[in-house]
């Protein structure tokens, strides 16, 4: 156990820690997703996704012999009631370095002048803002805390509402490389992450977003966890089911 999990008292959280590390280094190895030198943006929404993959990603560079660079990008979608403050004052407290990025997109998202889905326009804008940040950052790769549910949520709502059997990629390419992103914690259930934020008293920022928790992907979620609880089996194979795609069984 690395001296930044000592310090930042992980014993707590000891079999949650053990099953992060072992995913998060199963899904390095699979898609080789930091190698040497790497400068890389780690997106801050404020969520305990997020923070334990500023932590994981941190404590793994006290341990392993692969060293690379990382800076937190927290873009604030200009709420009211905004937690940037709260968030900064977080990564401070842990040594994180942090840029936070005022934007208006959360408020545009959700105005008259939006037709479009408020969820599927802020995440555009605050992706591209992301993008334009790493790129005057140096840095080439966006780690983001996308985990194994958010994986199958994913393919659910693009089957439901755009008719496509699509989801987020562990490792994926843009620009012709200039910039990959990244998901280490793709292998992880969400169970596990929540487990480990509140054994590590990571902080709970309440999401100031007016349409939080009656989003379609929540919608999706319930749908979900009412399968999970019928058979535990369902969500492993649902994940194993996006790597066993059977082309010759689907409709051309």
């Amino acid at each position: 156990m690395s001296r930044f999990a000592r310090v930042h008292g992980v014993k707590r959280a000891t079999g949650a820690y053990k099953v992060l590390n072992r995913q998060v280094g199963k899904a390095q190895q699979a898609y080789s997703m930091i190698q040497e030198g790497d400068r890389v943006a780690v997106g801050i929404s404020g969520g305990k996704d997020s923070f334990t993959l500023m932590w994981i990603l941190q404590e793994r560079l006290s341990r392993i012999p692969v060293k690379y660079h990382l800076e937190g990008i927290h873009i604030d979608p200009g709420f009211e009631d905004s937690s940037a403050d709260q968030i900064a004052q977080y990564c401070e407290s842990m040594n994180y370095r942090l840029r936070v990025e005022k934007t208006d997109f959360g408020i545009r998202a959700h105005s008259d002048e939006n037709r479009e889905n408020p969820c599927f326009l802020c995440s555009r804008l605050r992706r591209q803002r992301l993008f334009e940040l790493a790129q005057e950052m140096g840095c080439t790769k966006i780690a983001l805390g996308h985990h194994k549910d958010d994986l199958i949520e994913t393919l659910f709502l693009n089957m439901c509402y755009t008719g496509e059997i699509a989801t987020m990629k562990p490792y994926q390419e843009f620009f012709g490389g200039e910039i990959t992103v990244i998901r280490p914690l793709a292998y992880t259930d969400e169970k596990n992450i929540a487990y480990f934020a509140r054994a590590m008293n990571m902080p709970e920022i309440e999401n100031a977003c007016p349409t939080s928790g009656a989003s379609k992907r929540e919608e999706i979620k319930q749908l979900l966890e009412g399968l999970y609880k019928q058979n535990p089996k369902i969500r492993g194979n649902l994940f194993r089911s996006m790597s066993r795609v059977k082309t010759d069984y689907l409709l051309k």
